[in-house]
């Protein structure tokens, strides 16, 4: 009987651990959505973005993509990213989806312009940089050796 005891004591302590490093890893993590004011976007692709994915200056996690859709009108992927409301971006703030490496998520890049306007809550970031798939830019260092350019 004594026996049942102590395992049931030492199951509960390995689970409370368990819950504990749970618990340290999503605060550590940064896995909330951000909250803030909220920008769009519109890009020609998206290469695999995901609602919940990061929004990084610098590599520096400043919001997250709350929602993404299509434009009726010209087909673009239209993004929309809720930034920290401590961060204000400039008007001429570039956007561009960029990767983590090769099997990485993708993310959201802003580059901030020097503008001294900033874009408000429900504005548009209307300078964006399309994303470029792998398979694009080894096709394209294909045509640019092989001399496709003639």
């Amino acid at each position: 009987m004594g026996r049942n005891a102590i395992e049931t004591v030492l199951g509960a302590v390995v689970l409370l651990v368990a819950g504990m490093f749970v618990y340290f890893a999503y605060t550590s993590a940064e896995v909330q959505a951000v909250k803030g004011y909220e920008v769009n976007a519109a890009f020609y692709k998206i290469g695999g973005l995901n609602k919940g994915g990061d929004v990084r200056v610098s590599g520096i996690k400043i919001g997250s993509v709350t929602s993404q859709g299509l434009d009726p009108d010209t087909y673009d992927a239209v993004v929309k990213m809720s930034i920290s409301s401590d961060i204000k971006l400039p008007t001429d703030t570039v956007a561009s989806i960029a990767s983590e490496g090769m099997l990485g998520g993708k993310y959201v890049r802003l580059e901030p312009g020097v503008e001294k306007t900033y874009i408000e809550d429900g504005g548009s970031i209307t300078k964006t940089k399309d994303f470029r798939s792998l398979e694009d830019q080894v096709g394209e260092i294909i045509f640019l050796a092989t001399g496709g350019d003639k």
